[in-house]
């Protein structure tokens, strides 16, 4: 028993299992959590890696990765062949990730970012990488507030993001170059914007999901397709936050 002058060590919960064979799980990776351990966040206490090492009673090993405060499927490997044949198909962009983000004001129906990219602390003299997302709306909103005064309503829209590249943030720096970025992105976002969005939607955070994602298996080859669809978790509180979201009146769906 623990001295009762020592706080109660937090409660890590169990991460939701979408799909699991002998060589690979998907998981749900929830919004504030890292994939791993790092010194950026050395406060953090929240972690997909080692949160499924002791949920499941063995080793994993992370072939790709999601920005802290995206959620959404990622994928890890149970052994250390099916993390070597996973992430030479991520590196070689075969695979398919779909991603769902809430941005500012109303994208055009299709847009095509073809624009490349550095990595963030890179020297200005790095060499750019080559990046291309495709993005699609998907419906619209306008909220009937202005949050600047110049605009009697205030627009969003959520639209599918399609990267076939794996930039680090190229869904968030692509959204902000298209004069679209998403809504709470603190980084590549507009800071007023988030915090006028965070007092009407109750909540400050990323509006970033990663939905999908496919990708061969590393044994069979068969294509394997792991979905995180809002419907299908009732237990999760963000995919509660995002079909609140999606109920608000005045959605106008596209094409």
């Amino acid at each position: 028993m623990l001295p009762s002058s020592c706080p109660t060590p937090p409660t890590i919960p169990f991460l939701h299992i979408l799909w699991q064979d002998e060589h690979l799980v998907a998981v749900y990776k929830p919004a504030g959590w890292l994939v791993h351990r790092t010194g950026l966040d050395a406060h953090e206490t929240r972690f997909v890696m080692q949160t499924l090492r002791d949920q499941l009673g063995r080793h994993v090993w992370p072939v790709h990765r999601l920005d802290k405060g995206t959620c959404g499927v990622l994928l890890m490997a149970l052994n250390k062949e099916a993390a070597q044949a996973l992430a030479a198909r991520f590196a070689a962009h075969e695979t398919r990730k779909e991603y769902r983000a809430l941005v500012r004001g109303w994208l055009p129906e299709v847009v095509e970012v073809d624009h490349p990219l550095k990595p963030d602390d890179a020297p200005e003299d790095a060499p750019v990488q080559e990046a291309h997302t495709r993005l699609r709306c998907l419906a619209r909103l306008s909220w009937p507030e202005s949050w600047d005064g110049r605009h009697p309503e205030t627009r969003i829209s959520l639209v599918e993001a399609l990267p076939t590249t794996g930039r680090r943030h190229q869904i968030r720096r692509h959204l902000k170059h298209v004069a679209h970025p998403i809504i709470g992105d603190a980084t590549h976002g507009k800071g007023p914007l988030n915090r006028w969005w965070a007092e009407r939607l109750g909540q400050q955070r990323l509006w970033l999901h990663a939905r999908a994602l496919e990708i061969a298996h590393p044994v069979s080859g068969q294509l394997l397709r792991f979905e995180a669809d809002w419907s299908a978790l009732p237990q999760v509180q963000e995919a509660q936050d995002w079909q609140k979201l999606l109920a608000l009146p005045g959605w106008q769906p596209r094409p």
